[in-house]
């Protein structure tokens, strides 16, 4: 499980420094370490700075995927995804309407308007976190989604709005692509054919 979790979380970050992965897959960083070692000598990972998957790595992440799908209920599965769709709709109109505002860049001047926005965050939250649960029932993997959002959350509830969208750290938007990410594959879909049908985020 914590090659897949290693992998994966490669994979999702593009480029991640090895000292973050630990971080990232909430596991112990020793074992972490041992991990990436691992899959540095076999080919699967490419070392540096930072660490990205060789097609090697892509392929075996893809048989390991493959594999923690066989034991999960595809019905379960297929209709959080259709929910998350839907939710996933209105986050995607949260976020433009957070960076802009009468077709002009938000300068977040206008404190009740960005109030307004970050006002349907919580209510996006409360609407994903059934679903992140339902998920982790499936693939137990998943499941610090819900704890990963939920930190964003409090850092943009109390002031921290760089929490919303700003990519490298786990912003409520990372996270969130992240997920969706997770949830495509998990419901054996592709990025290409979620785009092709409108659901790509």
């Amino acid at each position: 499980m914590i090659e897949l979790k290693v992998l994966q979380a490669v994979r999702l970050k593009g480029r991640i420094n090895p000292a973050d992965i630990a971080g990232t897959v909430d596991e112990d960083p020793t074992a972490v370490a041992e991990a990436v070692k691992a899959a540095a000598e076999s080919g699967l990972i490419a070392e540096g700075k930072t660490v990205r998957l060789t097609e090697n790595g892509r392929n075996r992440l893809d048989e390991l995927l493959a594999a923690e799908r066989q034991n999960v209920d595809h019905a379960a599965i297929d209709t959080a995804y259709a929910e998350f769709r839907n939710i996933n709709a209105d986050f995607k109109a949260l976020v433009t309407d957070w960076q802009l505002k009468d077709s002009e860049p938000n300068t977040h001047e206008d404190e009740e308007y960005d109030a307004a926005v970050l006002s349907r965050l919580a209510e996006v939250h409360q609407r994903v976190t059934p679903i992140v649960e339902l998920v982790g029932k499936q693939l137990p993997r998943l499941g610090n989604y819900s704890e990963k959002l939920a930190t964003a959350l409090e850092k943009v509830q109390a002031g921290e709005t760089t929490w919303l969208t700003r990519p490298i750290i786990d912003s409520y938007h990372t996270v969130w692509f992240e997920l969706h990410e997770e949830l495509i594959v998990a419901a054996g879909l592709t990025r290409e054919s979620e785009a092709q049908a409108g659901h790509a985020h």
